[in-house]
């Protein structure tokens, strides 16, 4: 995996930095490898405790999006199709 400088906010406390960057680790793996869909909307959904707004989440996602090529937005739209089993976004999104 490629280190990516992560966005975060600095005025999220530990534990919340902590859910946002297993969300970056998530997605940097559903892209280069493959991910459990319940393990990875698990992490989402531990990442929303954090990122309530989805205007946040979009600006964020965007940010990373720009910096690894990796998008938030169509892996959780392809994992929530999903529902079950296992994903990958190699290749890109669909």
């Amino acid at each position: 995996m490629e280190e990516y400088q992560y966005p975060l906010d600095l005025e999220w406390t530990t534990e919340e930095m902590v859910k946002v960057v297993k969300m970056w680790e998530m997605l940097e793996k559903s892209y280069e490898q493959h991910v459990h869909v319940a393990q990875f909307l698990e992490t989402y959904r531990e990442f929303k405790t954090v990122v309530c707004s989805i205007g946040e989440e979009r600006k964020l996602g965007h940010e990373f999006e720009a910096v690894s090529g990796y998008s938030l937005y169509h892996a959780v739209k392809q994992a929530k199709a999903l529902q079950t089993g296992k994903f990958s976004m190699k290749g890109g999104h669909k």
